[in-house]
């Protein structure tokens, strides 16, 4: 049976992610120290909060380094929401800093002149898939899931899984070979999430 890693760097929603695991009768473990990575089929880094902190958490740990081998190695590799973010090389919030660099691209915060809406986007809203892989494999083109974050990705278009609308189009997915990100949170919604988890524990 696949051995499904939960990265916990002290700064993600870990509960609530292995709940959904379980829920799909899957067990997923937790991964406190960086050498344990290596024993899992696929792993995920969840996170809430600010970037620069989950960065030095991280690298606290020697996540940073084990992450980039674990990915190396061509191992399905899941980052949600802040997890996510931390992919991509550098973040804008509370000043540059520089994330694990596994995808080309920035993170910024949601440009307040160009949309009349509360930061942060919260709630549920609409993602549109641009292209087909394992991980939203039997979901429709458009499909709603739950959001909460006043950051967002910039990237080129080869990485970008899915899109979304608040005041302007954003990235709010993105897939690059072995590499899978959500900006919301597929464990808090609901059967299109589990959907989503589900498809990510099959990833040959």
């Amino acid at each position: 049976m696949s051995k499904i890693g939960i990265i916990d760097y002290g700064a993600g929603n870990i509960q609530s992610v292995i709940n959904a695991f379980n829920f799909i009768g899957k067990r997923a473990v937790l991964i406190s120290k960086a050498s344990e990575i290596f024993t899992c089929d696929r792993v995920v880094l969840p996170g809430v909060g600010a970037f620069a902190h989950a960065m030095t958490r991280l690298k606290e740990r020697g996540f940073d380094s084990s992450i980039r081998e674990f990915v190396a190695s061509k191992k399905p590799f899941l980052g949600i929401c802040l997890g996510m973010q931390l992919l991509f090389d550098k973040s804008y919030e509370f000043g540059k800093c520089a994330g694990l660099g596994l995808i080309s691209g920035d993170v910024v915060k949601f440009n307040e002149n160009k949309i009349d809406l509360k930061i942060p986007h919260v709630g549920w809203n609409s993602m549109k898939f641009h292209q087909k892989t394992p991980i939203n494999f039997d979901l429709n083109q458009s499909e709603y899931f739950y959001f909460v974050h006043s950051f967002h990705a910039v990237c080129d278009d080869k990485f970008v899984l899915a899109t979304s609308e608040y005041g302007y189009e954003f990235v709010s997915a993105v897939a690059y070979e072995n590499i899978y990100g959500f900006q919301p949170h597929p464990e808090k919604s609901h059967d299109v999430g589990l959907k989503i988890i589900k498809n990510f524990t099959e990833i040959a």
